[in-house]
């Protein structure tokens, strides 16, 4: 006698939610929402996530954080970081309507679950500050090496960075038009001089 289907391709899975979390959020999300887009009836769901939605929902911000990795990867390989930064923002001006109105899925869970749900929120903070981190020591090194003249303490300029960052995700909602967005791209990244 077969049991329930499973679930086999939990990344695949994980990316289908993240879409869904990352247009309406943890909180509007619902569970008919995650099963239906996954195709899994709520007995294998639960079978493969044992903590529901929520464990969902940290895998989805976990693939997020394997993107942000990744691309410490590259910086660290790299002989001009300062450019792959620059080129990584500049890109955002590239991106279509669709994404722009998204936002990021991290900088979007830090507000949300303020006041909600700590463990959410202080999962996204820990990764908005790892990519701080990833920042400051790519300045740093160019700082060190004379390849970017501003002087400014790295650890601030990394700081700099996730403010814009976070500041260009609402900015993109406002004006998701590849004009308007490089324009003040560009006026952000003169820091990086």
């Amino acid at each position: 006698m077969r049991g329930r289907p499973q679930i086999y391709d939990n990344s695949e899975l994980i990316q289908k939610a993240q879409e869904i979390f990352w247009k309406k959020g943890y909180t509007a999300t619902s569970l008919n929402e995650l099963l239906t887009i996954t195709g899994a009836g709520s007995g294998s769901f639960y079978n493969t996530f044992k903590g529901g939605k929520k464990q969902v929902f940290k895998e989805a911000m976990s693939q997020r954080r394997q993107a942000f990795i990744d691309f410490k990867s590259e910086l660290e390989k790299s002989e001009s970081p300062i450019h792959l930064i620059k080129d990584f923002f500049r890109s955002i001006a590239e991106e279509n309507e669709a994404s722009h109105l998204k936002g990021c899925i991290i900088a979007n869970t830090v507000v949300e679950m303020a006041y909600v749900d700590k463990d959410l929120e202080h999962e996204a903070v820990n990764i908005l500050k790892e990519v701080e981190e990833m920042y400051t020591e790519a300045i740093r090194k160019a700082q060190e090496n004379d390849s970017m003249k501003n002087k400014t303490d790295a650890s601030i300029l990394g700081k700099y960075l996730i403010t814009f960052w976070c500041g260009l995700n609402t900015l993109r909602r406002m004006y998701p038009d590849k004009t308007t967005l490089s324009q003040q791209i560009e006026i952000q990244l003169a820091v990086l001089s």
